[in-house]
């Protein structure tokens, strides 16, 4: 079928691979908890997106280039554990943040010597309370761009590139006369089976957003949940070898 050597294998292949977790997923989960289907599905879209980049790039045959070229490879793969490092920075961040503004908001009003020296230990000013509260109340958060960070995070992995050459390269028949149509083929169920279990995450990381937005203890341990998560990626990634 167009090329295609085994289909069947291929299906069960790409599942498998589909449901690992990775940094991808993860992503998009947090993105729908903390802010919706809608940016859930932004947020997939860079995914959908990246993949697309790199199944082209796979096709075109740069996954040689990289396997050919450590440096280069080395390059791209510190540049992914840098971003990813980031991410995870950013997460760890918002967990200490929504941390200290849970502590202003529960603070009472009138506050006893003994809690002043609390507050004061915790760099909180006690005599702004009130003003803290109506800015934390006011205070515009920063834009995120989950579509950009994901489409980053999708290519910034040449173990990507490589897995994606050395898994399409065994279904791919050699004496097929257009062989651009096999990888259109396989890369188009991949991003077929991918959309349909970042779905699946979407909906059941917007399940979670209610109960995010209420608690935002709940909101802490998830973002320091998603940062560990990532560092532990950016971790693997680094110390991956090319073979």
């Amino acid at each position: 079928m167009l090329g295609v050597t085994d289909l069947g294998g291929y299906l069960a292949g790409l599942a498998v691979i589909i449901l690992m977790p990775g940094p991808n997923s993860m992503y998009v989960l947090s993105v729908a908890a903390r802010r919706g289907i809608r940016a859930g599905y932004v947020a997939a879209s860079g995914v959908f997106l990246g993949d697309a980049v790199l199944i082209v790039l796979t096709a075109l045959g740069v996954a040689s280039v990289l396997a050919a070229n450590p440096m280069l490879f080395t390059i791209v793969q510190w540049g992914g554990a840098a971003y990813l490092a980031f991410l995870a920075i950013t997460s760890l961040r918002a967990a200490w943040k929504q941390l200290r503004q849970r502590r202003v908001l529960r603070a009472p009003e009138d506050t006893s010597p003994i809690d002043l020296v609390r507050l004061e230990a915790a760099g909180i000013d006690a005599g702004e309370l009130d003003v803290s509260r109506e800015a934390l109340a006011t205070k515009p958060a920063k834009v995120e761009r989950p579509f950009r960070r994901a489409f980053i995070v999708s290519i910034l992995n040449p173990k990507a590139i490589l897995f994606m050459f050395a898994f399409f390269v065994q279904f791919v028949d050699p004496t097929y006369e257009a062989p651009a149509l096999t990888f259109a083929l396989l890369g188009g169920l991949l991003e077929l089976g991918s959309a349909l279990y970042l779905t699946t995450l979407i909906l059941v990381g917007s399940r979670l957003a209610d109960a995010v937005r209420r608690r935002p203890l709940i909101a802490a341990g998830g973002n320091a949940a998603i940062g560990t998560v990532f560092l532990g990626f950016a971790a693997k990634l680094v110390t991956s070898p090319l073979h």
